[in-house]
């Protein structure tokens, strides 16, 4: 009879021949995966690399001093003269002619030096002796019709004439005044021209419209002939002055806009807009640098395009779980758009920029082509801030992020919930703040006002003088009551939420093994296999510590990171081991 050893040996040692087979095999493929993680992370930092140069070339600070003295110049008064000339300070029509007739020409037509010695340039202006003002100045109006509201039949004795806040149903296109001129007749313009949100409507991109000469004494006596002529009437809702430069030592165009608004109410509302952009891109050597990056750019979006199409088809309706999954599909639109912007921009450019300087008679319309570089310039914007939020994917094998991520998805539900409670406190808190201090304090003249009010309190900077003032009862009752519910108890409620969730999860972490993935040692492990090719070191006769240890390290990215398993999954499957 055998012993029970000699019984048992042939049927344990097969095992331990098919668990050692298993064992290479799955150390094999384990390696295989993190090698490829680790290829993706490297091209996604040159991809990442590529877009911050092509980001970063596309400002410099010559665009913030550009804007910071062609505001100084129209938008401050000078201290020499009177306050009331200022464009900020237009409150009124005769305020509007006032500017009109003095800073906006003073600024315009720049035909002496500093010594009041001639400027021989040929006809043209050049702002600050650099930026050359292309063409023409444009001043636009839009009008609203008479009785396009409705007066109470008790003051129909004294009041005839009415007329309402603009809209696009009440605008007024018919001639008036002296007939025979353009600036009296209406004039419509291109569909692709971009409609203006102003402080109180949004108004269309047609209207009556004049330019202004190329003299400043011609520009001088057609603005008074306007202004005894009464261009300006009741109607009027709003005023553009539109009006372009360039300046060649910088290859900037800096568009200029300024609004003046006359609301329904009376007085009058000032905005202005000052865009400088590089419509003319490639001109130096670094801008054809900045090219090759625009071409590798869109390399690289087509390559992920590609790869997650791949990825949908193999994973189908699991791919649309995984919260990066979105984010990489967020991505993609988004510079599916800005690459769509760069393209349609640049096109628009070549076609209209030979027609727009043909005659520089007439007013070039450079709005339109800043408006869709803005737009460009924001998806740029919105694409590189999602592209640095998807490194946290990469780095997720980190113990601390995995804390991190863990803490967020299991609080998830409990920040839904408080979410919409403190939004009905806080939306219950604007809506007051509205009603009662709407009328009176600027900070809650809107109900958009009074969020960002709120929130402005929440975060220390207020005003309580004005809403003491607003309603000696309710003011003080508001502020009390919103910063003691808000302040005090629900943010207080919100970090508990977190910090305990935080402590749960660090205490679950602790209970896993601390098998962190080096990554330095498949790194290691990599040198160390090109030096053994090269011939430059001697090959290692035993492997297995190695192995054991890319093992042994990679067990926990995969059932973190490939794998995506909860935390609780995670320990349970771990107890049963």
């Amino acid at each position: 009879m055998e012993p029970p050893a000699a019984r048992q040996r042939p049927a344990v040692e097969p095992r331990r021949s098919g668990n050692g087979a298993a064992k290479a095999g799955g150390s094999c493929t384990r390696e295989v995966e993190l090698k490829t993680t680790l290829r993706e992370l490297v091209i996604y930092i040159i991809f990442l690399t590529d877009l911050c140069i092509l980001t970063f070339g596309m400002v410099s600070t010559d665009m913030f001093y550009l804007n910071k003295v062609m505001s100084h110049l129209f938008l401050e008064p000078s201290s020499s003269e009177d306050n009331r000339s200022g464009f900020r300070s237009i409150g009124s029509r005769a305020d509007f002619w006032r500017f009109a007739e003095g800073p906006l020409l003073d600024g315009l037509y720049w035909d002496k030096w500093y010594n009041n010695m001639t400027l021989t340039l040929q006809n043209n202006s050049h702002i600050y002796y650099e930026n050359l003002l292309l063409g023409v100045a444009q001043i636009r109006q839009l009008k609203v019709r008479n009785n396009t509201c409705s007066i109470y039949p008790y003051f129909h004795t004294f009041l005839e004439d009415c007329y309402s806040e603009y809209r696009y149903g009440a605008e007024d296109r018919s001639d008036f005044g002296l007939s025979n001129e353009s600036e009296w007749k209406y004039s419509s313009a291109s569909s692709l021209s971009p409609w203006y949100w102003g402080s109180m409507g949004l108004y269309s991109s047609g209207g009556y419209m004049f330019t202004l000469p190329k003299s400043k004494q011609e520009s001088m006596e057609k603005l008074v002939f306007l202004r005894e002529n009464s261009w300006l009437t009741r109607g009027t809702r709003v005023v553009f002055i539109d009006f372009s430069t360039y300046n060649a030592n910088i290859n900037l165009f800096c568009i200029i806009r300024l609004v003046v608004e006359f609301p329904a109410t009376g007085g009058a509302l000032t905005s202005s807009h000052i865009y400088s952009v590089k419509l003319l891109r490639y001109i130096t050597y670094y801008d054809y640098f900045l090219a090759s990056c625009e071409i590798t750019f869109c390399l690289f979006i087509i390559t992920f395009i590609i790869q997650e199409a791949i990825k949908m088809v193999k994973l189908k309706k699991e791919y649309f779980r995984s919260a990066w999954n979105w984010l990489d599909l967020l991505l993609l639109v988004v510079s599916i758009l800005a690459i769509a912007f760069n393209i349609y921009r640049t096109v628009e450019v070549s076609l209209l920029m030979e027609e727009l300087l043909s005659d520089a008679h007439v007013y070039p319309d450079f709005y339109f082509l800043a408006f869709w570089q803005v737009l460009y310039n924001n998806m740029i914007a919105v694409n590189i801030f999602f592209a640095w939020i998807k490194i946290f994917k990469y780095v997720s094998f980190n113990k601390t992020m995995m804390q991190l991520s863990s803490t967020l998805s299991r609080c998830a539900k409990d920040i839904i919930g408080f979410a919409i409670m403190f939004f009905i406190i806080f939306f219950a808190y604007a809506q007051l703040g509205y009603l009662v201090f709407g009328s009176q304090v600027e900070e809650f003249s809107t109900f958009q006002n009074c969020i960002f009010t709120q929130f402005r309190i929440v975060l220390g900077d207020f005003n309580f003088e004005t809403v003491e003032a607003a309603n000696r009862i309710l003011g003080p009752i508001y502020f009390i009551t919103f910063v003691f519910f808000v302040f005090f108890v629900l943010l207080n409620m919100f970090l508990a939420i977190i910090n305990d969730t935080y402590s749960e999860v660090k205490a679950d972490f602790e209970v896993i093994p601390s098998q962190e993935v080096q990554i330095r040692d498949l790194f290691t492990q990599s040198c160390s296999k090109a030096l053994v090719k090269l011939k430059l070191k001697k090959p290692e006769m035993d492997t297995n510590p190695a192995d054991e240890s890319l093992e042994r390290n990679f067990w926990p990215l995969k059932e973190r990171i490939f794998l995506s398993f909860p935390l609780e999954t995670v320990l349970m499957k771990r107890g049963k081991t």
